[in-house]
């Protein structure tokens, strides 16, 4: 591992990424354009002092950051792909999937607008639906759910083969759900075209479960741009919501974001969320994401 190579990179994207664009006050007694060194450490989860000895090089207390520690630097720094897959070449680990799978990058442009919105519940997602990253309001609203990998990632697949998933929505929602659900995977897999990965799923899907075989022997096809969603809250009871996507040029992620009219009940219960917080919530829509936690024991804040 080339740590004083890593550290320099490290400092000069620093310098680069200004405070607004990640959602911090530039303040009047900034000294320096970019971002500080605990700035950094803070959006990527990790201790200030961790942080400080990978961008210093420091070898003395064997700092070795992980896979998921770098994707969280990458995240943080907004890091193009060619230099998240540099960073990840540095610390000598392998290079993570570059467009979907929960390792996956997530797209600067949208990682961007995700963090202007700190009212409104927000993630981004791939187009198999792993969430990536999503802020505090979504985990409020949405719940956390257990880490998984490979094709369980995908709240898609949960969705047609574990019955816990549906839970988030009213019984009554779940055929409307799976139509949207399975017209915006045709999307997906046309535009992947033979990709292994999706033509895997849909193939065990098919195998699993009759209502997924059915729906998907229909061949509808609709890219998900938005939804009206009831999600059932655990504290909040249900809440009804506008669910919007803008997805990324090539398609490949999506950011998410739930609004609902101003006065309207839905208003007043995303109000409460920020109160409720995530007290021993279970049920979430997507994977749970990585988001910017610290990947290494002992660096957490």
């Amino acid at each position: 591992m080339n740590l004083p190579e890593l550290g320099a990179f490290l400092r000069t994207r620093r310098d680069r990424v200004r405070p607004a664009e990640v959602g911090l006050p530039q303040g009047p007694r900034r000294r320096v354009p970019g971002l500080r060194r605990e700035e950094v450490a803070q959006l990527a989860g990790l201790s200030a002092d961790y942080y400080t000895e990978l961008e210093r090089g420091s070898t003395k207390n064997g700092a070795q950051p992980s896979a998921q520690t770098l994707a969280a630097l990458a995240r943080a720094l907004r890091l193009n792909g060619d230099e998240r897959d540099h960073l990840f070449h540095l610390a000598e680990r392998p290079v993570p999937p570059s467009v979907h799978g929960p390792s996956a990058h997530v797209q600067p442009a949208l990682l961007g607008l995700l963090d202007r919105l700190s009212r409104t519940p927000a993630r981004v997602i791939t187009d198999l639906h792993e969430t990536l990253v999503e802020n505090d309001l979504a985990l409020a609203l949405l719940g956390k759910s257990p880490a998984h990998r490979g094709r369980s990632a995908s709240f898609v697949y949960r969705w047609f083969t574990d019955p816990r998933a549906r839970e988030i929505y009213p019984p009554e929602d779940h055929p409307r759900h799976s139509r949207v659900f399975v017209a915006d995977l045709q999307a997906a897999a046309a535009r992947r075209g033979r990709d292994a990965e999706v033509t895997r799923m849909v193939a065990v899907l098919r195998r699993r479960s009759q209502e997924f075989a059915a729906l998907w022997n229909t061949h509808d096809v609709a890219v998900r741009r938005m939804d009206h969603k009831r999600i059932v809250h655990p504290m909040l009871g249900v809440i009804a919501l506008d669910c919007y996507n803008l997805l990324s040029e090539d398609g490949r992620q999506r950011l998410l974001w739930f609004t609902a009219a101003p006065g309207s009940p839905g208003a007043e219960q995303l109000e409460l969320l920020s109160v409720v917080g995530t007290q021993e919530l279970s049920v979430t829509e997507d994977v749970a994401p990585e988001r910017l936690s610290a990947a290494e024991s002992g660096t957490r804040r």
